[in-house]
Parts: structure tokens; C-alpha cells; sequence
């Protein structure tokens, strides 16, 4: 199953624990410089979700996994880890350097939101390839960053939000995430909002054995308080879809993900996504996709 890594669990796949001067203060942040010499930051990254923000800036050839999406980097690029989405990488070349920091919400507590910044929200691509001009910028701010963390500088907090904010915007400059404005009706844009929400909170699924519980038009309007004709009319208007379709295909998704990021059986998975039998779940999968759950995994 997909895993939840924690700030522990890094420092474990690192080092041996959490440096104690990092706990004593207000969230946490930390940045690492790593080259193929060291040999450091070029194990494969696992499948998994973390409780923690993660920027990289990487030079070599890699692959990304994020959600169903795969991303080539070819030569140079930027990561935006995102704690809701799980992702990995593997590193495809021997030559590979670069920097990444990791720091959590609480962090940047009174000095904005960097989750607000569209490089960071569900859905978008947060893998970009960058060319030779833009790569030497993202390596500039990365070393002041790693140089001041590094130092005695009395400012050194404010310095290093600062030095993500200035991150965020290099990578919004440089491939700027079109939107789509559209005129709707307050009350249906929060009802829409709400349940998408409510849906994707659900995913990535915990490891405790629980099936999905949230699986129907009618489950949800129960926990948005509204009908479930109101919930589908919403759902037309604003998303263009019903809602039936919107959770079938957030449901194949993560059949996906699963199919292709774990070990899982067949029929573990589909316990885990809330079918009771496990033809049901071969049913769905390939009237959807066209292959049968063995297939797509093969492939």
C-alpha cells in the first residue's frame, strides 16, 4: 500500500534521527546539497505520500512518478513534493547533483501559505524541465539557501521562506499553470469545492485494513447535508459531469496507482476500493480501461 513518510522516517533513511537543534524550533526546515561524488540523495525515492513539503532541484536524467503520471527529466529540472500526492523518482544517470529542501506547514505559521501556490495543488504536473538559463537561477537560490542555513546569520528563518517563495515564483514564471474562471453560483462553486475535497481526502488509502467508505452520489450528500439530485445537479453545472462519473474516475485512478506502485494482490485492492467481490472490481476496471487489472499491470 502506498505509505505515509513521515519527518522521522526521512531522518531514518538519512542519517539516524532528527538533529536536535531542529526540534526546539516552530515547524521545521531543512536543505541538503548532494552529488554523485557523496553519493548522497541518489537511492531510488519509495512510492509514497510525506507528511512534509519537498523542493529538489536536480541535475541528470531521472524519471517521476506522481498520481498516474510519469515525467522525464532529461537533463535539469525542479520537484514540488506535495503531501497529498505520493510520488517517487529513479535516477536514470550516474552524473546527478543538486539541492532540495523539506519543511512542514507550520513552518511558514504566520507568513503565508506556500500549499496556496499552484506548483503545490493536487492535480497539476509538479515536475518541470528546465533549460540552461533558468536552471542556473534555481541553483543560485538553492546555494545562498544552503550557505545561510549553514551560517550564524541572525535571520536565517525569514531568509530561508523567503528563498522558497522566490522558488515557487521562479517555477510559476517559468511555466506559468493556466485557470479556468468560470461564472457560477457561490453556493454551487462551495458545494463543488466540498465534495471534490471530501473525495480526494480519501486517497491515498490508510493501511488499516478499512475498505473505501465513501463510494456513492447518495454517501455523499449525506455528508454534505444536501440531496443527492441537488449534489448531481451541482456537479453538472460546475463540473460538467455527473457525479457517478467523478467518483468512478477518481476510483480507477487510484486502481491504478495501486496496480502500478505496489505489490498488492488483485483482490486485496479491490477489497481496499470497496468491492465486495473481486470480479466486480475486474468488471469495472476493464470496462473502463479496457485491460483486466492483470493486464494493465503487465503492461
Amino acid at each position: 500500500m502506498v505509505g505515509l513518510e513521515t519527518i522521522d522516517d526521512f531522518y531514518k533513511g538519512q542519517f539516524t534521527a532528527i538533529p536536535d537543534r531542529f526540534k526546539a524550533e516552530i515547524g521545521h526546515f531543512n536543505v541538503f546539497k548532494f552529488d554523485a561524488v557523496k553519493d548522497c540523495g541518489l537511492k531510488p525515492v519509495p512510492y509514497n505520500i510525506r507528511a512534509y513539503f519537498k523542493i529538489c532541484f536536480i541535475v541528470g536524467k531521472n524519471t517521476v512518478h506522481s498520481s498516474d503520471k510519469t515525467i522525464n527529466i532529461e537533463k535539469q529540472g525542479l520537484l514540488f513534493g506535495n503531501p497529498q500526492v505520493p510520488y517517487s523518482w529513479q535516477h536514470l544517470s550516474e552524473e546527478q547533483y543538486g539541492y532540495f529542501c523539506i519543511f512542514t506547514p507550520h513552518f511558514f505559521h504566520h507568513f503565508g501559505n506556500p500549499s496556496e501556490y499552484a506548483v503545490f495543488k493536487p492535480g497539476t504536473i509538479p515536475v518541470m524541465e528546465l533549460n540552461d538559463e533558468q536552471a542556473k537561477k534555481a541553483e543560485e537560490l538553492f546555494a545562498d539557501m544552503y550557505a545561510d542555513w549553514n551560517s550564524d546569520y541572525l535571520y536565517k528563518y525569514d531568509r530561508m521562506r523567503a528563498l522558497v517563495y522566490e522558488l515557487l515564483h521562479l517555477a510559476i514564471k517559468t511555466q506559468p499553470v493556466k485557470s479556468c474562471q468560470r461564472n457560477f453560483s457561490s453556493a454551487s462553486e462551495k458545494i463543488a469545492t466540498q465534495f471534490l475535497e471530501l473525495l480526494e481526502q480519501q486517497f491515498p488509502l490508510a493501511d488499516n485494513g478499512t475498505p473505501l467508505r465513501l463510494r456513492s452520489s447518495s454517501h455523499f450528500a449525506e455528508q454534505l447535508s444536501v440531496h443527492v439530485n441537488h449534489l448531481n445537479k451541482v456537479s453538472q453545472e460546475v463540473l460538467h459531469k455527473p457525479t457517478s462519473v467523478i467518483i468512478q474516475e477518481r476510483i480507477l485512478l487510484e486502481a491504478k496507482i495501486l496496480l502500478k506502485h505496489t505489490t498488492k494482490a488483485v483482490s486485496e485492492i479491490a477489497f481496499d476500493l470497496g468491492f465486495k467481490e473481486k470480479t466486480h472490481f475486474n468488471n469495472f476496471f476493464k470496462k473502463y480501461s479496457q485491460l483486466s487489472p492483470t493486464q494493465f499491470r503487465m503492461i
